[in-house]
């Protein structure tokens, strides 16, 4: 254990009450972490953070009331130092992606050994993040889906009828710029529409400059 004194103050959320005691004894086992409270759902365990500060909150995904994102999403917006370490059964790259968003330091699956456990809240006690490499794979999986979301794929010609739509040019007007019938350019537009979920000039500029394809 590299942290000796003062110990690590740590708090444990889980609707199971077998494997919460079990990692409360865990942890106090291994030396080095002062176990200051134990949750059975995420509203107790929201106020618990909120009233006692510990260093790290080691919290279930999937719990009653509040799940671990909204915890750590409230303490988050609350400018807590508490940092959330997520250890959860559920490993789907969407759960992982949306805990991180919320502001977790980390995430385990419940398959962890009880010394990687103690290893990642040293980990998240001293601001590092804590993500095992199976979980990391699927998250640049999540990260690169998202993306696609946010920034569809456009054809060239696409991007140009965007821009110039982005200055304030009518179809005719395009039409003329880039030498096309008003027709193929008024269907490009319909592409963008329906690329960006959206319908209408004015609505497909300000989506585009919503997901940073204009800027």
């Amino acid at each position: 254990m590299s942290v000796t004194s003062p110990s690590i103050r740590v708090l444990i959320a889980d609707n199971h009450p077998v494997y919460r005691n079990g990692v409360s004894q865990e942890l106090e086992a291994t030396g080095g972490f002062d176990v200051v409270g134990v949750c059975q759902d995420g509203q107790e365990a929201l106020k618990a953070i909120i009233e006692s500060e510990p260093d790290v909150a080691v919290l279930d995904y999937r719990m009653p009331l509040l799940n671990g994102g909204q915890v750590a999403r409230a303490v988050t917006e609350a400018s807590s130092s508490t940092k959330i370490l997520i250890l959860s059964a559920f490993t789907e790259d969407s759960t992982v992606y949306q805990a991180l968003q919320d502001g977790a330091c980390g995430y385990l699956t419940k398959e962890s050994e009880p010394e990687d456990i103690a290893k990642a809240v040293e980990a998240c006690f001293r601001g590092e993040p804590v993500l095992p490499p199976k979980l990391a794979a699927g998250l640049i999986s999540e990260i690169r889906s998202r993306t696609e979301l946010r920034r569809p794929s456009l054809t060239d010609r696409e991007r140009e009828v965007l821009k110039l739509l982005a200055a304030g040019m009518s179809t005719p007007d395009i039409a003329r710029a880039i030498y096309l019938a008003p027709s193929t350019v008024k269907t490009h537009l319909q592409h963008l529409c329906d690329k960006l979920g959206v319908s209408g000039r004015a609505a497909v500029v300000a989506e585009a400059m919503r997901r940073g394809i204009l800027t």
